[in-house]
């Protein structure tokens, strides 16, 4: 059976790394290491069902990428990783359905894996 198509959305390299080594093993892992080269991904990549973006990077935050992404891709399942507490933006995100949670940084992976299960089960 295929492996489900994720994509991580973040300027540190190193997270970039960590968060793929984690989950390769189950999941399709695609990296972007910017808002912008994350919408060359979805365009080029069709069968993501879940993106879960870094909320602070250059150029464009993750809550304006996961705008963006939601107007094309309306049916993924995106999330919000932040190092800092939640803010207005990210609360207002949640509230309106535009990301399903947000989680922190550093990340746990088992939290992470358990809610995209739970996601992709539901979806089956």
């Amino acid at each position: 059976m295929e492996k489900r198509k994720i994509l991580y959305v973040d300027d540190e390299k190193i997270n970039l790394l960590l968060f793929e080594a984690n989950l390769e093993k189950k999941y399709t892992v695609l990296t972007a290491e910017d808002g912008i080269s994350a919408l060359e991904i979805l365009s080029e990549n069709k069968d993501i069902e879940i993106v879960i973006s870094d909320m602070r990077m250059p150029n464009m935050n993750g809550i304006e990428f996961i705008q963006c992404a939601t107007e094309l891709y309306p049916t993924i399942s995106y999330y919000i990783l932040t190092g800092y507490d939640i803010t207005d933006e990210i609360q207002k995100a949640l509230n309106k359905g535009l990301i399903r949670r947000y989680f922190s940084k550093p990340f746990r992976i088992n939290e992470i894996i358990s809610e995209i299960d739970t996601v992709l089960t539901a979806e089956r």
